[in-house]
């Protein structure tokens, strides 16, 4: 026995809409398996403190054992080692003598220090004495691994993206300038609750919250600005685009679990640039590096935050359009649906219908898209 004519569309349908799932596990399996399955050092900066010729030998022998590894510089006392890692310049500094001493910041990247140690433990060991590790910029006590900075960026990026899958549907037949406003309400809320998980709950920072909240908001803002903008264009497909532009590159090109030093070169080149790297990058630099390099970090997350706002407007001007045009179309005489009478009453009534019949076209899509999105 065949299948009737509307159960072959609807397979056809179901099939369509299977295309999203499947594209979201390649995707994911690319990002993050590309950027995090084999970490290893590229042009790692460390320095070797010390002027002699001893230093110069024990730097060059590192360089050349690293094969590209470690970017190995001297420099010629600890208190400028330190000044470089406090500013991020440099990811660890190995203090040569009877009792070598090797100077980190965890506060930069716990596993880029953690593959400093790996390499300066044995260049101690073979000196034949241990080594003693430094941190001259240590993490929050409710952060011991440095990484809470990155889950705070995911709690952040799920609240938005989702609520620009809700606005986006179930919101789709209200004016853009609402929508708008419902994400700037949404951004508020999703950095203020950021802001407590990051103090009051868990006290992944001691220090600086005000700052934190303040970059939650920018980022926040920014994702679903980009959101709510892109939607008018991308409809259904909405949250793969956000999935692949909030997720798949962004998490793996933030920097909190492996910094660029220790990733393929492509996800160190998001990492300039992208917004999750800027919160995650701006976040460190705020609490734990004195702001160094900040301005930076929150000008990307600025920047975001623009191009969501111009996407935006544009999405607006393209909404008036289309309905204007749908409008117009409906209105021309003989057009499908139209009343058959003229005159001012008849224009009004065709008006209404066409009218209703976009908002009508508009519920159903959106009520398909939340169906779907609230299964990914």
């Amino acid at each position: 026995m065949s299948a009737g004519p509307n159960t072959s569309g609807a397979l056809r349908h179901v099939l369509g809409h299977l295309l999203t799932p499947l594209l979201m596990c390649v995707g994911m399996g690319l990002a993050y398996l590309g950027a995090f399955h084999a970490p290893e050092p590229h042009d790692l900066r460390v320095d070797v403190v010390g002027s002699g010729p001893a230093t110069q030998v024990l730097a060059q022998t590192l360089q050349d054992k690293g094969a590209g590894a470690l970017d190995v510089r001297t420099v010629a006392d600890r208190d400028t080692a330190v000044s470089a890692l406090r500013e991020q310049r440099s990811f660890g500094a190995y203090v040569p003598g009877a009792k070598p001493e090797l100077l980190v910041a965890s506060g930069s990247s716990d596993t880029s220090a953690m593959a400093v140690e790996k390499v300066f433990t044995k260049v101690a060991a073979g000196q034949g004495a241990p080594l003693e590790v430094t941190d001259v910029a240590p993490t929050a006590s409710g952060d011991p691994t440095g990484q809470g900075v990155f889950f705070l960026l995911v709690a952040l990026s799920i609240g938005s993206y989702a609520s620009v899958a809700v606005i986006g549907g179930a919101g789709a037949v209200l004016p853009m300038r609402i929508r708008a406003l419902l994400a700037a309400g949404m951004s508020l809320v999703v950095s203020l609750i950021g802001t407590l998980f990051a103090g009051p709950l868990f006290h992944l920072v001691d220090q600086g919250l005000g700052g934190v909240w303040a970059m939650s908001w920018l980022y926040a803002a920014g994702v679903l600005a980009v959101g709510v903008g892109l939607h008018t264009f991308l409809r259904r497909w909405t949250t793969l685009g956000v999935m692949v532009l909030f997720v798949m590159l962004n998490f793996t090109s933030s920097g909190g679990i492996y910094r660029p030093e220790l990733q393929p070169g492509f996800f160190g080149a998001l990492h300039a640039f992208w917004n999750g790297a800027g919160f995650v990058e701006g976040v460190r630099a705020h609490v734990y590096f004195d702001g160094h390099g900040l301005g930076g970090h929150v000008l990307v997350l600025a920047l975001w935050l623009l191009a969501g706002v111009t996407l935006v407007v544009l999405a607006g001007l393209t909404e008036s359009r289309r309905k204007q045009a749908a409008t117009d179309r409906g209105r021309a005489p003989g057009a499908p649906g139209t009343a058959a009478t003229t005159g001012p009453t008849g224009a009004v009534e065709d008006g209404a219908h066409v009218d209703a019949g976009v908002d009508a076209r508009a519920r159903a899509e959106a009520e398909e898209e939340m169906e779907e999105a609230v299964a990914v």
